[in-house]
């Protein structure tokens, strides 16, 4: 069963938003077995040129759902993201269904597709589930300050840079996320 943590930044979340959201996520549950609880957290965003960002994240015990969506229309935004989210079950329960079935685990959390779903997902998502290495790199983390990683990140060109932060002596990773700005993973 879901249960829902749903805010809103720079809209207010009426009780039409609500019922619109979970009734929409609801829709999820029929991929999870009896008895498997979790919070689906719902964060709407609305910027001023008008457009709306829905985020859901929905952790579970070995493993975490998440999507985003941007969109001129919140209820638009929510329904993209909903299919975004089933497609991700769906990926997830094919690859448990197809490497690990008699092993338990992630497949606890879904209850059956009926089989003309999973033949589909199979056949539309059978290169997505093959995952070959091709390439390995080996090398030593210099410790430095998160200002300092960003900037070897962008001479580099890469997305990410991983670190040793000099000040916690913890490895550390940052980003560039899609917006343009950066973020940063610490890691315990």
């Amino acid at each position: 069963m879901l249960d829902f943590n749903i805010r809103g930044e720079n809209i207010e979340v009426t009780p039409a938003i609500r019922e619109y959201v979970e009734k929409k996520v609801q829709r999820l549950e029929r991929y999870f077995t009896e008895g498997a609880n979790a919070t689906a957290h719902v964060n709407l965003k609305v910027y001023n040129d008008k457009q709306t960002k829905v985020e859901i994240t929905i952790p579970m015990k070995n493993l975490t759902l998440r999507a985003e969506e941007r969109h001129n229309d919140l209820y638009a935004a929510v329904d993209l993201i909903v299919d975004k989210l089933e497609r991700q079950i769906r990926k997830y329960k094919t690859k448990v269904n197809r490497k690990f079935r008699e092993r338990e685990g992630i497949a606890a959390f879904f209850a059956s597709v009926n089989k003309s779903d999973e033949k589909a997902a199979e056949t539309t998502l059978e290169d997505d589930l093959e995952f070959s290495i091709v390439r390995t790199k080996q090398f030593d983390l210099k410790p430095m300050d998160q200002e300092e990683a960003v900037l070897q990140m962008n001479m580099l060109g890469h997305n990410f840079f991983i670190f040793t932060d000099s000040e916690s002596d913890g490895t550390n990773i940052v980003y560039k996320r899609k917006d343009g700005k950066y973020g940063l993973i610490e890691t315990n």
